[in-house]
């Protein structure tokens, strides 16, 4: 392995995770460097446009090449199968019906769907389309929206069904208390006879991309049962949130005999894997 790049690529990652410019001595000392070492590195990735000094403090922070380059490649990946694994969890934990979202003006898309092993369910289609502020994956989206934007959306509420939410100021109430639970209700609001719960998906900048919920007849999918999936869509959008900042840790194991139960939390994501190969390479043999 190329040392070099990889010493590069530490102080990087180092930088790019610091809330403050630093100097070389802190950074050398960090990546485990000599300051010499650090400090030709640290040129050559100003130079390059990635890193930054200050050259009245004589400090270095990560610059917007970085973001940009790091943006560029979200447009790469593809959501869906980043997040098949985390869907394939869900609805072996809650044999629901699953959806992966995103939001398109004030309609959600639907990605990707896996159907509920029930013999009633909830139908849609990908590719499908469906009013965001009636579905519980459009709802978890348009609650990170700014007020001036959910306040316009407030101005045009019509009603689907009986449960569609056409005030204004209940509007806005809900989108406040989809913020604070993190997730996202639908009872009923698009189509009476179907509810759903879903969670919103942040990219690594912390943006909302996306949104994974489940869907069921409302039969099924009861009130008393809204926060327990909510749980459980969280879950699943955490686990698709670390696929998309890289760690590649596998889900934890689900128990086929224990399909519709709550499952054990998924496993914490590891360290760093630049750093961590530098730990590596000063562990004894």
């Amino acid at each position: 392995m190329n040392n070099t790049l990889v010493n590069g690529m530490a102080l990087l990652e180092v930088l790019a995770h610091s809330d403050r410019a630093l100097g070389v001595s802190e950074l050398a000392a960090r990546v485990d460097l000599g300051k010499s070492n650090a400090h030709r590195l640290l040129q050559t990735l100003t130079e390059l446009g990635y890193v930054r000094r200050d050259a009245a403090t004589g400090t270095y922070a990560a610059a917007i090449r970085l973001w940009e380059l790091g943006t560029a490649m979200l447009h790469h990946l593809d959501l869906r199968q980043l997040a098949l694994p985390a869907m394939e969890a869900l609805l072996a934990r809650t044999r629901e019906s699953v959806h992966l979202s995103v939001l398109d003006g004030d309609e959600v898309v639907y990605l990707h769907k896996l159907e509920s092993p029930e013999p009633v369910r909830a139908y849609s289609a990908i590719g499908g389309r469906a009013p965001a502020r009636c579905v519980a994956t459009g709802k978890a989206m348009l609650a990170a929206l700014g007020e001036a934007t959910l306040g316009a959306l407030a101005e045009n509420l019509h009603a689907h069904t009986p449960k569609s939410i056409t005030d204004a100021g209940a509007f806005l109430q809900e989108m406040a208390g989809i913020r604070t639970r993190g997730y996202a209700v639908n009872a009923g609001e698009w189509q009476e006879t179907v509810c759903g719960v879903a969670a919103p998906i942040h990219d690594p900048a912390g943006g909302v991309i996306a949104a994974i919920g489940v869907s069921g007849p409302a039969e099924r999918l009861r009130p008393g049962r809204f926060k327990a999936l909510g749980v459980e869509v969280t879950k699943a959008a955490d686990a698709v949130e670390r696929a998309l900042a890289g760690d590649t840790a596998p889900p934890a194991p689900i128990d086929p005999c224990a399909i519709g139960a709550t499952a054990a939390s998924i496993p914490l994501a590891p360290g760093r894997p630049i750093l961590q190969e530098k730990e590596k390479r000063k562990a004894p043999e």
